[in-house]
């Protein structure tokens, strides 16, 4: 690597004038960083074709406050490309991300949970499972992890028992399950093992995934989910 260069991936772009764009990124050991990119001259149409989100990038930049400046970028490994559905998949991580990591705070793993996700899901045959153990373990590295090994009480998750999850006590067991409603200890412990192959579990953990993330996001949809809809 380049001296004083750090690998990255761009999750979002805005352009704020005709040179400029805002720009978040993922940086290695350093976690989500948003900057200002100079874009003129007569590099500004090569740059602009290169920072894109998915490439592997290595970024160099300066400032001491919250937004940094962008002084200069080079391509990184070239990665296999998002077709299809896998690229919208690819928005999502990207948009979730943006939305939900804090902006400074030295997030070590961040950007190895993100680079290993999008290789994976260059190769993912089931979409939907690679989404939620990527939600999930995004989740727990930012320190709103799910304990499906036990109940608020301590008492081990029953295969065969039924139940609903409170944020701030956990997973609650229902005294009598009612059909259709909370989720099921098998399925909690699928959930555990990140193993989303059946179905009903997928289904359940979509379910439960969006959730759990309601909190962070707030009100706003997402735009890459209203853009999968629309596809």
């Amino acid at each position: 690597m380049n001296a004083g260069f750090e690998r990255a991936f761009l999750l979002h772009r805005r352009a704020i004038s005709d040179s400029q764009w805002l720009v978040d990124f993922v940086v290695e050991n350093r976690g989500l960083m948003r900057m200002i990119a100079r874009l003129s001259g007569k590099q500004a149409i090569k740059h602009k074709a290169q920072l894109q989100p998915f490439q592997a990038l290595l970024i160099r930049y300066q400032g001491n406050g919250e937004l940094k400046y962008l002084q200069h970028f080079e391509l990184d490994t070239a990665l296999p490309a998002l077709r299809g559905d896998k690229l919208y998949c690819g928005f999502y991580m990207n948009e979730l991300a943006a939305r939900i990591i804090p902006i400074n705070e030295p997030l070590e793993q961040i950007f190895s949970l993100y680079f290993q996700h999008l290789q994976e899901l260059a190769g993912a045959k089931d979409l939907g499972a690679s989404l939620r153990c990527y939600e999930l373990q995004l989740l727990e590295s930012l320190g709103y992890g799910v304990n499906f090994d036990s109940d608020y009480e301590g008492d081990a998750i029953d295969a065969k028992g039924q139940y609903d999850y409170y944020p701030e006590q956990g997973w609650v067991r229902q005294a009598q399950p009612v059909q259709g409603y909370g989720f099921s200890g098998a399925h909690i412990h699928a959930f555990a093992r990140y193993d989303f192959c059946e179905p009903q579990v997928q289904r359940a953990a979509k379910h439960f995934c969006r959730y759990i993330l309601k909190p962070l996001l707030g009100n706003k949809p997402l735009k890459s989910r209203e853009l999968f809809k629309s596809r």
